[in-house]
């Protein structure tokens, strides 16, 4: 969901990544396997170097807007006391009725990579050249559908 950060007390360092370079940040679910943004280790994430950082540091008083899908890492300088406010603008039935603080992916997006999931372990039953050839078609595929102007 899009987020207001507001920092009452304290001091706060954002980073903020764009959902465009999500293919650079190794990510594991919703989280970045990259633990050390400042010092990464770029022989194991050689292409965390592409992603453009957006960087800005809050204190008391400051408010951040950090929108839906924006990858962000916050590290505290000193103690202080944020406040997250978060709100919907998608359709209500976009969203899991469950996910009281928005940090699940929308109904449709979950289904969809679950859907994925199947379609990778039933690949895993062909050998390994047929594995890798048809599932080099499915990457087309999708980047062909899903990057079209006519998105259906």
């Amino acid at each position: 969901m899009d987020n207001f950060l507001i920092q009452v007390t304290g001091k706060k360092r954002v980073v903020l990544f764009s959902p465009r370079d999500a293919q650079y940040l190794y990510l594991s679910g919703t989280k970045s396997e990259v633990l050390n943004i400042d010092n990464p280790d770029l022989a194991k994430y050689p292409l965390f170097s592409k992603a453009r950082r957006y960087e800005c540091s809050l204190k008391a008083g400051d408010v951040l807007f950090i929108p839906a899908l924006w990858f962000h890492n916050i590290i505290s300088e000193e103690f202080g006391v944020g406040v997250n406010v978060f709100w919907k603008h998608l359709p209500s039935e976009c969203y899991d009725k469950t996910d009281t603080y928005g940090n699940k992916d929308p109904t449709a997006a979950s289904r969809a990579a679950q859907i994925l999931d199947r379609a990778l372990k039933t690949l895993a039953e062909l050998p390994e050249e047929y594995k890798d050839f048809y599932a080099r078609r499915m990457v087309l595929h999708i980047q062909d559908k899903a990057y079209s102007k006519n998105f259906e």
